[in-house]
Parts: C-alpha cells; sequence; structure tokens
C-alpha cells in the first residue's frame, strides 16, 4: 500500500474549512483504493504572524521539502496588509520551490449555472497554464521618497528565457495530451515592447517543435472578449503571471464560481513537493458560516492525487464531483444552493464510494 507524506498548510479565513473538507475527501478515496495520505497540518498564515510576527518559521521550506506534497487553503486577513501575506506565505513557497507551472483547469459542471447562454458555456473545457515564478510577480522593484510629494514606486516585471521557455513547453506538453491539442499565448506584446515580445519570440519558436499542436496567440484583453464570446476557439491556455491570474478568475466565474476553481503550483522536475490549493481565496466575510464551496478544496486534492500517481483515485473523486453538480440537491449558495460545506463534502464522499459510481461523468467533459 503507498503511503504519501502531505504538509497541510489551511492559511487563512475559510482556509482551514475547505482544506478539511478536502482532506476528509482524500482519506476516503484513498481508503477505498488502498494508499494512505499521512498528513501532518502546520498553523501557519495570519494568526502565526500575529503570534510571532511572520507567516511561517525561517527554516519552513526545510521542513517542507521532506514531504511529497504540500495541500494549502488560503492566505489573506483583513487586518494584515495583502503584500505582507502573501509574499510571506505562499509566494515563499512557489518561488522557494521553483513552482514555475500554475495549472488552472475551468470546465463547466453538468448542474451547475454558468452567468454565459447555455449553448456559450457548454463549450468551456480550458486549462489555464500560469507562469509562476516571475513576471509581474518576480518582487522587482522599491519605493523612495516615502511621504513626499514626489514619492516613486516601482514594480519591474521580470522575464527570462529559461523562465518563458520552460512554461511554455510545459503548455505545449499538455496541449499534445488533450483531445483539440491545441494552444493559445496570451501576452500584450503591443504594448509590453520587451518581456511581452519575448514571450511571443519564444513560442513562435517552439511551435515549430510542436508540428502536432495548434497554436495562435491573442493579446489579453481580447483573449478577454473571446473567452466569453467564443469559448470552444480556446483549449489550453498559456500566459504571463498576472494575465494568467486574471483569466483564471475571469474562467471560474464564467463556469459558475470561485468556489470550483481549483490549481496545483508544480514543480514538474519532481525535486520538490508541488502545492495544491482552491483559487477562491480567504473569504473572511464568510469564515465560520459553514457556507464555503469545498469543491475547489477537493478538485485540488483530485489534482494532487493524479501529480502522486493516485490516477484512479483521482478519477473518482473528480467524478463524484461531477455527479453531485448534476444532481443539483445539495450545493453552496454561491452555486444557488442551500447546502452547507459539510452537506457538500457528505455528498461527495458518499458518492465516491458507491459502486456504481459513473467514473466517465467527469471525463466526458473535462479531457
Amino acid at each position: 500500500m503507498g503511503k504519501y507524506k502531505i504538509a497541510a498548510i489551511g492559511g487563512d479565513g475559510i482556509g482551514p474549512e475547505v482544506m478539511e473538507s478536502g482532506l476528509k475527501c482524500l482519506d476516503a478515496v484513498a481508503k477505498y483504493i488502498g494508499f494512505e495520505f499521512l498528513v501532518e497540518r502546520f498553523p501557519w498564515g495570519s494568526d502565526y504572524y500575529r503570534a510571532h510576527g511572520q507567516m511561517m518559521p525561517e527554516n519552513a521550506l526545510e521542513i517542507l521539502h521532506g514531504f511529497d506534497s504540500i495541500y494549502f487553503g488560503a492566505v489573506g486577513d483583513n487586518e494584515i496588509p495583502d503584500d505582507v501575506t502573501l509574499w510571506g506565505l505562499r509566494l515563499v513557497i512557489c518561488q522557494g520551490f521553483g513552482l514555475y507551472a500554475n495549472v488552472r483547469p475551468a470546465v463547466m459542471l453538468p448542474g451547475v449555472r454558468s452567468p454565459l447562454r447555455e449553448e456559450l458555456s457548454n463549450k468551456i473545457n480550458w486549462v489555464m497554464v500560469r507562469e509562476n515564478s516571475e513576471g509581474e510577480y518576480a518582487g522587482v522593484g522599491g519605493r523612495s521618497h516615502r511621504g513626499f510629494a514626489e514619492e516613486i514606486a516601482i514594480d519591474a516585471s521580470l522575464f527570462s528565457r529559461v523562465g518563458v521557455e520552460r512554461i511554455q513547453r510545459f503548455a505545449f506538453d499538455l496541449a499534445r495530451t488533450r483531445s483539440e491539442k491545441h494552444l493559445t499565448c496570451v501576452t500584450k506584446s503591443n504594448a509590453q515592447r520587451f518581456g511581452m515580445v519575448l514571450w511571443d519570440e519564444i513560442f513562435a519558436q517552439l511551435a515549430q517543435e510542436y508540428p502536432d499542436v495548434k497554436t495562435d496567440k491573442v493579446l489579453v484583453d481580447a483573449a478577454t472578449a473571446r473567452m466569453v464570446l467564443n469559448p470552444s476557439s480556446l483549449d489550453v491556455i498559456v500566459a504571463s503571471n498576472l494575465h494568467g491570474d486574471i483569466l483564471s478568475d475571469l474562467a471560474a466565474a464564467l463556469v459558475g464560481s470561485l468556489g470550483i476553481a481549483a490549481s496545483g503550483n508544480l514543480d514538474p522536475s519532481g525535486n520538490n513537493p508541488s502545492m495544491f490549493e482552491p483559487v477562491h481565496g480567504s473569504a473572511p466575510d464568510i469564515v465560520g458560516a459553514g457556507i464555503a464551496n469545498p469543491i475547489a478544496a477537493i478538485w485540488s486534492g483530485a489534482m494532487m492525487c493524479s501529480h502522486l500517481g493516485e490516477k484512479v483515485a483521482s478519477s473518482r473523486l473528480l467524478a463524484a464531483v461531477a455527479e453531485v453538480a448534476k444532481a443539483n440537491e445539495v450545493l453552496t449558495r454561491d452555486l444557488g444552493g442551500a447546502g452547507t460545506t459539510e452537506d457538500v463534502t457528505k455528498a461527495i464522499i458518499d458518492a465516491l464510494e458507491r459502486d456504481d459510481l459513473d467514473l466517465e461523468g467527469f471525463n466526458r467533459i473535462g479531457s
């Protein structure tokens, strides 16, 4: 029986709530299939910051390196500036471990309503590949003359050939595994004359190595319109750190809710533990209300299973999510239901433990 060491960091807001729901589902599917997750929880985040003056201990990366994977909840607090919380926890892990590939699927689940007309929303089946280590979130810049009228603040985007080529090559390889075999590169090279032009040039060069993958490129502002008006024209999308972050939130809204937006922060080399997390954020306004949608955390857990080689477990988790969504009986408020976090978690566990679960229920829409 396989055993996997998982570092669980609930973080802030609803993060601990949805993470615990995800862990319950992971434990259930592991028992059903026949393997085991060995979970160690770490109380890092804003409460830790209030007690210790930092979001996590200095040797956090050293501690985390001994795990097979990291399962993360959320970061963000009403009392602590967002740049402190983000740069003190999530970005330290992503950059410290070289988790340069941020993968965010967007699939229209059956039974879930989109703000788009049905004939458009049913065409949404995307994977957003976001560069996750440099670009607009490189942390390069500074401020001077603080408090004076002439105060200035500079944030510099950093794009390296190594960083751009490796994320684009990852996206090409991913596109090859999908039925459409189509990759769209999103930039803003008409306005950003250096870094984004480098993106376009590298993309054109790599396309020559992947003749079996259909390619096109689009400016980021035009991409937003295309996502809304012509969703079937997109399959795998590769974008910079900032563009990928924004577009994936739009994608989540179009498929019904940020509450079902999953992600994986990957080190494709396997030298470091990858980290899996829901995209929805800490949602401080509903903390403790028991109404947070756990699907994004559970979906992220399914991505973690797949990354660890437990493909059957991943498929079973996603099939259970699809079945609960299709039934449209136990869903949280963001999806138009009245269910609690616990209700949805229990429904998904009940579904994944059924021998007659339709294992192709998700694969028919999400591949």
